[in-house]
């Protein structure tokens, strides 16, 4: 099931399952900006990430002393425990909530909304999160949209690149081979707003960005120019991947990361958790403009 929204400028969708956002479509020319989940390269198109984001060291943390196996990614992504709680005429919010079977894998008492606002060409994408709980509950979140890439038939993956509004230094955190971010780095941006897609770009997995000075990245055309931008104001990590080769690019915007290759599980000291007081509400955006 999908649920719709329309301005004068775009048609978007979202599924009920995984409140993934599944069309941003131009009204004007039909152009599709999301790509459309094909099973046979990989099948999400823009999976909400919490209470984490990529995998646990050996697929398990530990709160409170006690195992607990959250899945990659989270909750969120593939449940049909969503329901739609409100809608305007420009506006979708949606509502996942913990039950006893989330309970066995993360153990706090969670309410989750997210809210999807379509303004003309914008869609703005808002968390939710609150802690119905009486202890100190953390967690992550994050977006992982994908976008096509290239957008015409004609076109070649390296036909587009990323800018940022600032000039960059920065480097990528390598994963290791069980998907785990390791302690070493290699430099993708140095003293440059602009990163140019390849299809080798994302051959170790995704890229991780942990020092970016800049909140917003555009993907644009080399003759084109810009196609769309995401804005990301409340995150403090970017993630950039696509499945080698694929045509599409994921620009992620996270508050947490994978687990450390140097882990030791404890789920209160992971790198980027956030901490939220019993009865407190957070809210996170981004937002995705087609230019």
């Amino acid at each position: 099931m999908k649920y719709s929204l329309q301005s004068n400028s775009l048609s978007i969708q979202i599924t009920k399952i995984g409140i993934e956002l599944s069309s941003i479509k131009s009204k004007k020319t039909g152009l599709e900006y999301i790509w459309q989940a094909d099973p046979t390269i990989w099948a999400s198109h823009a999976p909400v990430l919490f209470p984490i984001i990529g995998i646990l060291k050996d697929c398990y943390t530990l709160i409170n002393g006690e195992k607990y196996f959250i899945p990659k990614h989270g909750l969120v992504r593939n449940s049909d425990k969503i329901n739609l709680i409100h809608s305007t005429e420009n506006t979708l919010q949606f509502r996942f909530s913990w039950d006893e079977e989330t309970f066995q894998k993360y153990p706090f008492q969670f309410q989750f909304d997210v809210i999807f606002t379509l303004s003309d060409n914008s869609i703005k994408v808002e968390h939710i999160i609150e802690n119905l709980g009486e202890e100190t509950m953390y967690y992550s979140v994050g977006g992982h949209p994908a976008f096509n890439c290239p957008l015409h038939p004609e076109e070649k993956y390296e036909d587009y690149f990323l800018s940022f509004p600032e000039k960059e230094t920065d480097s990528t955190w390598l994963l290791d081979e069980n998907g785990l971010v390791s302690d070493k780095q290699k430099k993708i941006l140095d003293n440059s707003s602009k990163l140019t897609l390849n299809k080798h770009l994302f051959d170790n997995d995704a890229l991780i960005f942990k020092h970016l000075k800049s909140k917003k990245v555009s993907l644009n055309h080399v003759i084109n120019g810009p196609i769309l931008s995401l804005e990301f104001k409340d995150f403090e990590y970017l993630g950039i991947w696509a499945k080698p080769a694929a045509p599409f690019v994921c620009i992620e915007p996270w508050l947490g990361i994978a687990d450390s290759s140097q882990s030791n599980h404890d789920f209160k000291n992971k790198e980027g958790i956030l901490q939220l007081a019993p009865l407190k509400r957070d809210r996170k955006s981004f937002t995705i403009t087609i230019e």
